[in-house]
């Protein structure tokens, strides 16, 4: 009882400060999300034993550039491409990596590379996503959330109620296959309840943007849960009481975050 307090009390707080910086200024927003970004690239950096400290300041660097300059540099959809490009190049490899029964060894050149990419680019483009053409969609950035809470709870409560089917056993034992199917179905749920209350985007639109979070998402956990099965840790830190690190929140969105952008930018394109 007193731990399930704890996750609640953290779950909370969490949420607030989440919800606060959406609603209270763009600036706001982006300085919670760029103080994410370094908490889970230090949690990162320790799971995988990147040595050196260069990679704040790449990733510092690269923030600056794509969050507060790009709209004053010329070709920024072309920057913005390569970064894009980048950082899926990177996720699908990692993805790739999950059927290798290979020991993983990565240099320490590789492993500055993932963690720019996969951590530091996939906050650069969570953060970018609510900056539409012409206004800043709260309404999108939290829907995308909700995605997220909403499959990750009912794939959890789906998995213990039903699941008998292991989804991927050797690297998440407890995830299952049911619960995955339960975690999507309420996640296209909530897309409909988005499309009701929100004029963002079509019912469509936040269906099929629902199944490509949900499913990159789902793997972006079972990835993180590979580097730390190897790291031979349970969570990626411990900031969060009851929850472990904030990566151990955060990894689906992050993870899922180039994805969305993607199909959120192809959304744009074809309206």
């Amino acid at each position: 009882m007193k731990e399930l307090l704890k996750r609640a009390l953290t779950g909370i707080i969490y949420v607030f400060l989440l919800l606060a910086a959406v609603f209270l200024s763009n600036d706001a927003f982006d300085f919670l999300f760029l103080i994410f970004g370094i908490t889970c690239i230090y949690e990162f950096k320790k799971i995988i034993r990147l040595s050196g400290y260069y990679i704040f300041l790449a990733f510092l660097a690269l923030w600056w550039v794509f969050v507060y300059l790009l709209g004053e540099i010329a070709y920024q959809n072309t920057l913005r491409t390569v970064l894009l490009v980048i950082c899926i190049a990177v996720n699908l490899a990692l993805i790739g990596r999950l059927f290798s029964k290979e020991k993983l060894d990565y240099t320490n050149t590789q492993k500055f590379i993932i963690t720019l990419s996969y951590i530091g680019g996939g906050c650069i483009f969570l953060t970018m996503i609510p900056y539409q053409v012409h206004h800043f969609a709260e309404s999108l950035i939290i829907g995308i959330f909700i995605l997220i809470w909403v499959n990750d709870s009912f794939a959890y409560l789906v998995g213990k109620s039903i699941g008998k089917n292991k989804l991927f056993p050797s690297v998440s034992p407890k995830k299952t296959i049911e619960g995955f199917i339960g975690g999507l179905v309420f996640a296209l749920g909530a897309a409909y309840l988005l499309y009701k209350y929100s004029d963002e985007l079509n019912l469509q639109q936040w269906l099929l943007l629902a199944f490509i979070v949900v499913v990159t998402g789902s793997i972006g956990d079972l990835v993180e849960s590979k580097f730390k099965r190897l790291a031979g840790v349970k969570d990626s830190g411990a900031i969060l009481p009851g929850h472990g690190g904030l990566l151990d929140r955060l990894d689906s969105l992050i993870f899922a975050a180039p994805f969305a952008y993607l199909t959120l930018q192809i959304f744009n394109y074809v309206s």
